[in-house]
């Protein structure tokens, strides 16, 4: 094998490695996340306005029973529980007449302090939160 094979095929594992992420895990979300940014890219206007994320103070709270809770004006708009699966939050909402839904959310950014969100399809929003 030469040195030019074997220079190019360590560059191409750097790349590889580089891009990998690694998968949510349940103890990564435990806690309170304020939302911060909400859009929805196929409605008008295509973003929550910050006045009405300030004074109606949208949060997620995930507990280490591995169930969740959204919070939308001091009020409770959606519970239930939550797994992780690679990149996504798989949600197991517990509608008001005792049925479920499920629906992933997509997680593109998560650090300690902040995650990035996102539904997918017609419906879809985008969610930017940090932790409280």
């Amino acid at each position: 094998m030469s040195k030019h094979t074997i220079y190019i095929s360590a560059i191409l594992l750097l790349f590889l490695f580089a891009g990998c992420k690694s998968s949510v895990k349940p103890e990564d979300l435990y806690g309170k996340w304020k939302y911060t940014k909400i859009e929805h890219p196929n409605a008008d206007p295509p973003e929550v306005p910050a006045a009405q994320l300030q004074s109606e103070s949208p949060s997620i709270e995930f507990s280490k029973d591995n169930t969740y809770v959204i919070m939308w004006g001091g009020k409770a708009l959606s519970h239930g529980t939550f797994t992780t699966d690679g990149m996504n939050i798989r949600i197991k909402e517990t509608l008001p007449d005792g049925t479920t839904r499920a629906f992933p959310f997509w997680v593109s950014e998560l650090t300690d302090k902040e995650i990035v969100f996102a539904t997918l399809g017609q419906d879809g929003s985008k969610v930017t939160a940090v932790r409280e």
